[in-house]
């Protein structure tokens, strides 16, 4: 926040499956849910759990990725369920570093969307470290692009990768 330096927001828990690649699929397919926490300082909804569809696609140097994400605050004043789509685009610089950029937005309950003042929507230029196939590394910098968004937000996933 503005004039208040670094500090620690939340974390969030976010177990992944995925349609296997054998299937031969012409794109990825898969499924998270995430349950968050968000220090009450920060955010008017303090747990929060979301269902995120992944598709995605891998060619040549490139990946794209689309997730209509929709969330529910479990702890909060408004427990209705929002969309809150996310998108990505990024190439290999190396066989070990993407570059890239991240979309995260924010539109409101799914039964009404607030006005485009009060949406949240955020431009990310993130990296993505691939240095085993065991740990996903990402970060960026979130810039607000809206009135209603932070303006800007440091963040870091780092993920354990389990099975296949």
């Amino acid at each position: 926040r503005s004039g208040e330096g670094w500090d620690w927001v939340g974390s969030h828990i976010r177990p992944r499956v995925r349609v296997p690649a054998e299937w031969g699929w012409p794109v990825g397919v898969s499924l998270s849910g995430e349950v968050g926490y968000q220090r009450r300082v920060f955010a008017e909804d303090e747990w929060t759990v979301e269902i995120r569809p992944i598709i995605d696609l891998k060619t040549g140097l490139f990946y794209l990725s689309v997730n209509p994400v929709v969330d529910q605050a479990l702890k909060g004043p408004d427990r209705r369920l929002a969309f809150s789509p996310d998108a990505k685009v990024s190439v290999d610089v190396t066989p070990e570093v993407s570059a890239g950029f991240e979309y995260y937005g924010s539109f409101g309950p799914v039964d009404h969307f607030i006005s485009a003042r009060e949406q949240q929507h955020q431009l990310v230029p993130a990296v993505d470290l691939n240095i085993s196939p065991e740990w996903e590394i990402n970060f960026g910098v979130c810039f607000g692009l809206t009135p209603a968004t932070d303006h800007l937000i440091a963040k870091l996933i780092l993920g354990r990768r389990f099975g296949g």
